[in-house]
């Protein structure tokens, strides 16, 4: 960390969730700090707010006078792996000398000061990691945190504690970026084929896991599927909802449209806990986020308490209205495994409604090479109704369109719709239970949408 200190600290790409973390945390320990995003966001909102000054902007003109007129040997350059070579904000900073590093090389520098547990995974991250985060706190155990969502019961993505004595953080795979980070603690969650684009193959990014592993000089909590990846690891241990052993949840069951449970961890057997976000994969999540709190010292009366108030992350199926005439959830699922677990506990939940989902693609490459998958997750909806593709940091790919998947979605009821249209065609159609998914923008018409809703109901 002392490689760090005494910087300003200029983020490109600021407004992204790790990005925005890692900012709010150099502001917090006294750095001066600022950065450029290509568009407002709530984020980006809060960040001003904050006190730290952001751009929209290329324009090397519009970076603060503080930031010009320093040596470059104060400036501290931090990017994402998405900003193109080209950037005319990089060329700046590489003419004048400073040193530039990638995020993931920041988070890890940072979390080597005191013991770290680090989650992976291709889905179910961001939940865990802010659960664990969530538990510690709540148990009285000291923590930084840096995730990949907001936590709702807090409103932000990083939780700071001066007194700190161990870090939680959320380990990306995209560009490899988990491969700077020397945990004492994991927890890996999934390994579906994913990120393609950077790894070529499914067998690479499992490689990419297993150093990962090797990494960890602690225990290793592996979702019982993906254990055969792992079992030369000594201090392994599984956990699903279909083990039978330890940690595992029994008796598992909707009770006043919550998940009760009995959680078998560490030696202890806790009788009906209830879980405050809905969604039985999300029981599964605190199979894993419980047991690293008990290891951690939280007793087993605060994690009851802190699993029955965890109010869950934003866009992690989230929900927005719910009632007997139209239920509304958001969801950031962006991979057919977490289309699957959405919708099953939509209709877990819901039994015997109708399901209307709205789905964005996330990124060309991520459509082309999972499109069946996305095609049979998508067709256990009732209607589905599929945005154009979110390019994100990529170039179109000829023939990868929206149109193209949505040919191959063995269903009759579905349509395409923009972004733009969407609320005018939800507003056509009688809802029953909508579902909104997607890791791209389409977290920007959710609060309209929202909107539109509860109005229909006051009428």
């Amino acid at each position: 960390m002392s490689t760090l200190s005494g910087h300003k600290f200029y983020f490109i790409g600021i407004g992204g969730i790790g990005m925005s973390g890692l900012a709010r945390y150099f502001r917090r320990r006294g750095a001066e700090v600022a950065g450029y995003d290509r568009t407002p966001s709530e984020l980006t909102n809060q960040l001003m707010a904050e006190g730290i000054e952001v751009q929209f902007s290329e324009d090397v003109r519009l970076i603060p006078d503080a930031f010009q007129l320093a040596p470059p040997a104060e400036i501290m350059v931090v990017r994402t792996p998405a900003v193109p070579a080209g950037s005319p904000l990089l060329a700046y900073w590489n003419e004048r000398g400073a040193r530039i590093m990638k995020r993931a090389e920041v988070l890890g520098l940072i979390t080597r000061d005191k013991p770290t547990i680090a989650v992976a995974g291709t889905h179910g991250k961001t939940t865990v990691s802010t659960m664990i985060a969530h538990l510690l706190v709540h148990g009285g155990v000291r923590c930084n945190a840096f995730l990949g969502g907001i936590a709702a019961n807090y409103g932000t993505n990083v939780l700071l504690n001066d007194d700190a004595t161990v870090n939680v953080v959320e380990a990306d795979e995209y560009d490899r970026s988990f491969l700077q980070l020397c945990p004492t603690q994991s927890v890996i969650t999934a390994m579906d084929p994913d990120h393609l684009d950077i790894y070529g193959t499914p067998e690479a990014m499992y490689e990419a896991y297993a150093q990962f592993a090797v990494q960890c000089d602690g225990p290793i909590l592996v979702h019982e599927r993906i254990a055969e990846h792992f079992s030369d690891r000594s201090q392994m241990r599984t956990y699903s909802l279909a083990s039978a052993g330890e940690p595992s949840a029994a008796n598992v069951r909707v009770e006043q449209g919550a998940y009760v449970f009995d959680l078998h961890a560490e030696g202890q057997v806790l009788k009906d806990l209830r879980l405050g976000m809905p969604g039985r994969h999300n029981v599964e999540n605190a199979i894993a986020a419980s047991t690293v709190a008990l290891r951690m010292g939280v007793s087993a009366t605060s994690l009851r308490s802190g699993l029955e108030n965890f109010r869950g992350v934003a866009r992690r199926f989230e929900v927005r209205v719910s009632g007997p005439q139209v239920v509304f959830i958001d969801d950031y699922a962006h991979h057919p495994k977490e289309l699957d677990a959405c919708i099953a506990s939509a209709r877990e939940l819901h039994p015997g409604r109708r399901i209307t989902g709205v789905f964005q693609p996330h990124l060309f490459t991520r459509t082309r090479d999972l499109a069946a998958g996305f095609a049979s997750s998508l067709a256990a909806l009732d209607e589905l109704i599929l945005l154009d593709i979110y390019p994100a940091r990529e170039e179109p790919i000829e023939g990868i369109t929206s149109a193209w998947l949505l040919g191959q979605v063995p269903m009759s009821n579905k349509m395409l719709a923009s972004r733009d249209d969407l609320e005018k065609v939800i507003a056509q159609r009688s809802i029953d239970v909508l579902l909104t998914m997607g890791a791209g923008d389409i977290d920007r018409v959710v609060p309209s949408l929202e909107r539109l809703i509860n109005k229909r109901l006051m009428s």
